[in-house]
């Protein structure tokens, strides 16, 4: 096996990683809803502290990267991530729960952009499609994540010793894989990226493609298992279902995603993950049975599946500092997306769950309307597009 290969093995690993740290974390929200004693709204302000920790510590991830190589950066990144997720769980109240929250946002999005930075420097030496292949990854991870975390719920298994388990494997595991990631150093006259500077236009336009897909991603990860709780009256277990069966075909659609962007063209299938991603909201709002709900939740999955792969895979080509243009992007569209968690809980707490998904359904349609950002100027809608 080559260098490269083992690159974009290595690296893939790691999504998987990140990912797991995701879908644990998803399935016990009702659990640490319940064991930080906080009501939806409060539940729904403490998630808006991911976005704001995310925000502040993102554009420092191509600064750390310059400065470590890398190589070193992802590995302690990774490291971070796995290893603070865990103080969620240990948060006894709200003022702690946002702290953990925000902890959690920060390292989440640092690690995200150098592991999304190395996908892309993988892809243009590889000259194919391979980046949703490696959010496949991630998804993958996530229904690892989610999986264990239904298995728990089930088991009436605490959060807390669920998640300390998880954190020692996961960091294990992420760390070992970077062994082998690409070891990229600055070049002697490479001037360091600054610590904060805000995006570009063209991240701004792609990344509101991005922030439609996210902001249904996360609504629905986040607020599957309690909406099938609260909503339908579900079991846990039925809960934390729906968060698996939504990784589950997010899973799916990316692993197969670079085959289909290579035969219709990343507009073409941005525009039809939309109106699946539609059809899955307008489900999710009618439904008067769990298993609606559920195959509603799969749709919204499948439809944002390829969407963020194709975001930073177009960001990746604007500039030629791939991590502070994917960083760029990563700002406008996680920040925003991670907002998505807080909106709901604050429209549940004004009227009801059912209202906050009609907010995701309307945005998942904006992913069709604005899927033509994707596509630079003077390209036809071919796989060179995505």
């Amino acid at each position: 096996m080559n260098e490269l290969r083992k690159a974009r093995y290595a690296v893939a690993a790691v999504f998987c990683v990140h990912g797991s740290v995701v879908g644990s974390f998803a399935t016990r929200v009702p659990w640490i809803q319940d064991h930080a004693s906080v009501s939806p709204g409060q539940l729904g302000l403490a998630l808006a502290f991911p976005a704001v920790g995310a925000s502040l510590a993102m554009p420092l991830a191509a600064r750390i990267t310059h400065r470590f190589g890398s190589r070193t950066a992802l590995r302690g990144l990774i490291a971070l991530f796995t290893l603070t997720f865990v103080l969620i769980s240990l948060a006894p109240n709200l003022v702690t729960l946002c702290g953990a929250l925000f902890v959690y946002g920060a390292t989440a999005g640092m690690a995200d952009v150098a592991m999304n930075a190395l996908g892309v420097e993988v892809e243009q030496r590889m000259g194919r499609s391979i980046l949703s292949g490696l959010h496949g990854m991630w998804s993958v991870g996530t229904l690892i994540g989610s999986g264990v975390g239904t298995l728990a719920a089930h088991l009436d298994v605490s959060a807390q010793l669920h998640h300390a388990v998880a954190a020692v494997v996961l960091t294990v595991a992420g760390t070992t894989a970077c062994h082998w990631v690409l070891d990229l150093q600055p070049t002697e006259d490479e001037e360091a990226p600054p610590r904060f500077a805000l995006p570009p236009k063209s991240a701004w336009l792609i990344g509101a493609v991005g922030f439609c897909a996210v902001f249904a991603e996360g609504a629905s990860l986040d607020w599957s298992a309690v909406y099938l709780r609260d909503v339908l009256t579900t079991s846990a277990a039925v809960a934390a279902a729906a968060t698996t069966g939504f990784a589950l075909t997010m899973a799916a659609a990316r692993i197969a995603g670079d085959a289909v962007v290579d035969r219709w063209g990343a507009v073409r299938t941005v525009r039809i993950s939309g109106a699946v991603a539609t059809l899955g909201g307008v489900l999710v709002v009618l439904a008067g049975h769990p298993l609606v709900a559920m195959a509603g939740f799969g749709l919204l999955g499948l439809g944002v599946a390829v969407v963020v792969p194709l975001a930073f895979a177009a960001a990746g080509r604007t500039g030629p500092n791939a991590s502070q243009a994917i960083a760029g992007v990563a700002t406008v569209t996680y920040t925003a997306g991670l907002i998505a968690p807080s909106i709901i809980g604050g429209i549940a707490q004004a009227s009801n769950l059912t209202i906050s998904f009609i907010l995701v359904t309307l945005l998942a349609t904006g992913i069709a309307v604005f899927s033509s950002v994707l596509r630079p100027a003077g390209v036809r809608d071919t796989h060179l597009d995505g």
